[in-house]
């Protein structure tokens, strides 16, 4: 009988190979309204996998990172958002886009724990590409702001799905949890390497 982290790594795997959920954006779906906006993060495995890593992320270095690494994500990638939406361009964006997957990744599955504010700094490198992916295509119409208003939100329950994660993880204290987070994290890094190279 498989154990429950082989179980879950299995399940992890599956849906890092599953090439139609690689991209949330670039003229995927409907890009206006609410609606639209809160479902098109949730529909994209290279934005699920580092909104919930930035969570897991925040929740490891604790205290003021559980609010201060999500609300700077947010806040960083409405302002790409905005230099997308105003047609700024911004170069390597798909690439920031995957390096945010491998980077997050890593990060957790090596354990590594950096301060408070260059942790909040990176996240915020990355958001600028997520923010811009999705604000280019945006309409500068009032349906645009609906759609910003609701991917913003959907980006961060993302968050606090990986800070949910990680403190379920740290309350059942188990070191099997541990490692199954940080293999998952690391298969989530290498996700980040096929979208980066075009495999997935």
């Amino acid at each position: 009988m498989f154990s429950k982290p082989i179980k879950f790594n299995a399940a992890l795997a599956a849906l890092v190979l599953a090439p139609s959920l690689a991209f949330a954006h670039t003229g995927v779906g409907g890009t206006t309204g609410f609606f639209h906006g809160f479902s098109h993060p949730l529909s994209g495995l290279d934005h699920v996998l580092a909104m919930i890593m930035v969570g897991i992320i925040a929740c490891q270095l604790g205290g003021r990172a559980l609010w201060l690494v999500p609300a700077t994500f947010v806040l960083v990638m409405a302002a790409g958002g905005a230099l997308g939406m105003a047609g700024v361009g911004l170069p390597f964006v798909e690439a920031g886009i995957a390096l945010s997957v491998i980077v997050l990744g890593a990060v957790i599955a090596l354990g590594i724990r950096a301060p408070v504010a260059i942790a909040a700094g990176v996240v915020g490198l990355f958001a600028v590409f997520h923010g811009h992916a999705h604000g280019a295509e945006m309409p500068a119409a009032a349906g645009g702001i609906a759609y910003a208003i609701g991917f913003m939100l959907a980006t961060a329950v993302l968050h606090i799905a990986g800070i949910a994660l990680g403190f379920i993880v740290a309350r059942i204290g188990d070191r099997h949890g541990m490692i199954a987070v940080r293999t998952a994290s690391g298969l989530a890094a290498v996700a980040g390497v096929g979208l980066l190279s075009g495999v997935i």
